[in-house]
């Protein structure tokens, strides 16, 4: 099965950004301004300690446990903490942006109208209602009239039905050559969040298995679709099957392992009875002759797997993938049960958000851009940019220095190392060539329409990108959102505007807490360039081996540590962290603090630092990384983030990059016995 993904750089990275421009001199980070810092004294909430929890038993506890006491996670919210604040605070900054645009409307053809209409369409819930089940008949009476394989190919190959199917074809940048794009292949096809919710026969996992059967009978009921609960119990066999066929999820993050050049014949002969060139073609790939195939050892069974299954299995399966995937864009009843499985049962949420709340969440993903190219004039100042890029630069310095001065790597992938160093790329706070949106057409008063017209217009500006050089200005985040990332094709860290704001970066605050706060994730980024896939690619972004052999062992037996230092943290009762598949994002945490803590040491330029409120510049490092991490998070929704998400829980961290680093024990006087003592010899350090 065949259907679109809308991703240009599939091997980002999600978490911060590093730098070009001109250093700060001496290295140092410019002072504070005359201003007062935006929390606290100088940038730590004192109060929100717990001062009954010693430090080195739980950093995380000892730093923010007051807070926790005295706070509780929002109805609406499955998180709570420093990123949620932020991202309510962008969310009401673009809220007043969005109905602006939505009273003023705007000219036919402007961004303003593009925004006001799309804005309006999706916030009127009535008028959906009063369409009902009108927009998705003409596509269900396709999938109803579906006879043949080759049939179910074609539709589901179409981007106005865009639904996620056992094989996947997408564009992306092409790794062995990021200087230009390419078709790729995945597995896909689950409605559960991974292939282990469906093998797994403990816990919560069988009765998650049948509410989600329940919740296909029931959807499937209310859009007028007769017999749901036998269509439901072959739906989730078949997805079971597909379930079998995946990769392990640590697994796909061995970037060579899913680079697999291929051609047109190639692919055709990984099952030569499946009807590939029909999926290409409705796709518009008619053309093709190059594919990347990702899980190459899955995708001939996963296209075995599509022609054994009936068609009439088919039908009922992406029947219910698609009405699903358009739920809330649907009549309320349809909405409120979806949320109630895969809001409510999956990840603990209590309350459905706001309709004007997930209006600005999908204004954001259809007209972002636009909407951020008025955020950043009003809430992201020159001063905050060129202060996050010196601070950046001085990361760089440090970065260099720990490199040269490795005692585990060679001379030889020195030099490579510090070669791409070197070519890291920051982008800050926003892109100097903004998205034209003028061939994306927004109705009134249409909702559905709009959102299919989006993923046409998103589709046909893929394909265009084909034969075409890559385009190194391109973001793919919004500038307001809370988040960062590194592109390895590119060597890039991005740093949105949304994420530069107190507590991780406040201009006001002590150098101390910035250094702790954006420069460890600054480091975090810069680190995904050496993490140990991000390390895969070279100073140009080619993914190819460029370490010598002996660092390469020698790496992964440090490596090999922090995998078994991280398995055995349990956040919930009989689940504990997958090391594996955290491995690199604990790589940038570990390795992004201590580059940042020697970045901030660099700073001082060999004068002391200031002691505030009773407090070390060091300790105030630590203290910012911990209350900058600060999280709740509800137990469902941590269930989904050990089992699916390449980082780690919030308290690890803290607490795992800390107990690394020699500086903190001495800082806040941690000693054996403590719980997250360990002793010297037992200690990673990579950067």
């Amino acid at each position: 099965m065949f259907t679109r993904r809308a991703v240009t750089a599939s091997s980002i990275a999600l978490l911060a950004g590093c730098a070009t421009g001109a250093g700060n001199g001496g290295g140092a980070t410019p002072a504070p301004t005359s201003g007062r810092a935006a929390i606290g004294a100088f940038g730590i909430d004192l109060a929100s300690r717990d001062m009954s929890v010693k430090p080195g038993d739980d950093f995380f506890q000892h730093m923010n446990g007051a807070w926790f006491a005295t706070n509780t996670i929002p109805d609406d919210r499955t998180t709570w903490g420093t990123n949620a604040i932020l991202q309510e605070k962008a969310e009401r900054d673009v809220r007043v942006i969005i109905e602006e645009a939505a009273l003023a409307g705007g000219a036919p053809g402007s961004n303003t109208q593009k925004i006001a209409d799309y804005y309006n369409a999706y916030l009127n819930q009535d008028a959906i209602d009063a369409r009902g089940l009108e927009p998705i008949q003409p596509v269900l009476a396709e999938i109803a009239a579906l006879r043949t394989h080759e049939q179910v190919i074609r539709l589901a190959s179409r981007p106005d039905v865009g639904i996620s199917l056992p094989i996947n074809v997408y564009i992306t940048l092409d790794e062995g050559n990021p200087d230009r794009y390419l078709t790729a292949i995945t597995h896909g096809g689950l409605g559960l969040p991974e292939r282990e919710y469906y093998r797994r026969t403990d816990g919560v996992f069988p009765e998650q298995r049948r509410q989600y059967a329940a919740t296909i009978a029931r959807i499937l009921a209310l859009a007028g679709q007769s017999d749901g609960e036998a269509k439901a119990a072959r739906i989730l066999a078949f997805e079971t099957r597909i379930a079998e066929l995946h990769w392990p999820i640590a697994d796909r993050r061995e970037r060579e392992r899913t680079y697999n050049l291929r051609t047109r014949a190639q692919v055709r002969a990984l099952a030569p009875h499946f009807p590939w060139d029909a999926g290409f073609e409705a796709a518009g790939l008619g053309g093709v002759e190059e594919i990347v195939v990702g899980e190459l050892s899955a995708i001939g069974p996963l296209a075995q797997l599509c022609l054994a299954t009936p068609v009439a299995t088919w039908r009922d399966y992406i029947t219910w993938h698609y009405i699903s995937g358009n739920a809330n864009l649907l009549p309320r009843a349809i909405d409120d049960a979806s949320f109630d499985f895969f809001g409510r049962t999956l990840n603990g949420q209590p309350q459905q958000r706001e309709r004007w709340k997930r209006a600005i969440s999908s204004v954001n993903n259809v007209l972002g851009e636009a909407v951020g190219q008025i955020y950043v004039e009003r809430h992201f100042s020159a001063e905050a940019k060129a202060q996050t890029l010196a601070l950046v630069e001085n990361m760089r310095r440090a970065y260099g220095e720990r490199i040269r001065s490795s005692a585990w790597m060679s001379e030889e992938t020195k030099v490579a190392a510090l070669e791409k160093l070197a070519t890291f790329r920051p982008k800050i706070g926003y892109p100097d060539q903004w998205k034209d949106y003028s061939q994306l057409e927004i109705r009134a008063g249409d909702a559905f329409g709009n959102s299919v017209r989006f993923a046409q217009w998103t589709w046909a500006h893929e394909l265009d990108r084909l034969g075409k050089p890559s385009d190194r200005e391109e973001w793919f985040m919004v500038p307001h959102a809370v988040n960062a990332y590194y592109n390895p094709p590119f060597n890039e860290i991005v740093f949105p505007a949304g994420y530069l704001q107190p507590p991780l970066f406040d201009p006001n605050a002590d150098p101390a807490c910035n250094y702790g706060g954006v420069g460890g994730v600054i480091g975090h980024e810069m680190g995904h360039g050496f993490d140990d896939q991000g390390a895969k690619s070279d100073a140009r972004g080619v993914l190819r081996d460029w370490w010598h052999p002996e660092d390469v062992a020698r790496f992964q037996a440090l490596t090999g540590r922090l995998v078994d230092q991280y398995n055995a943290f349990q956040p919930l009762e009989g689940l504990n962290v997958n090391g594996r598949l955290t491995l690199g994002e604990n790589i940038g945490d570990c390795g992004g603090m201590q580059v940042a803590l020697h970045a901030y040491m660099l700073s001082l330029n060999g004068q002391d630092a200031p002691v505030l409120d009773g407090t070390t510049g060091v300790q105030r490092f630590y203290m910012s990384r911990a209350q900058c991490r600060r999280e709740l998070r509800r137990d469902q929704s941590l269930r989904n983030q050990v089992m699916t998400d390449p980082h780690s829980p919030a308290r690890y961290r803290v607490n795992g990059p800390a107990r690394n680093m020699d500086a903190w024990y001495e800082a806040f006087n941690v000693q054996p016995g403590d719980a997250l003592y360990l002793a010297p010899a037992d200690r990673v350090t990579i950067w």
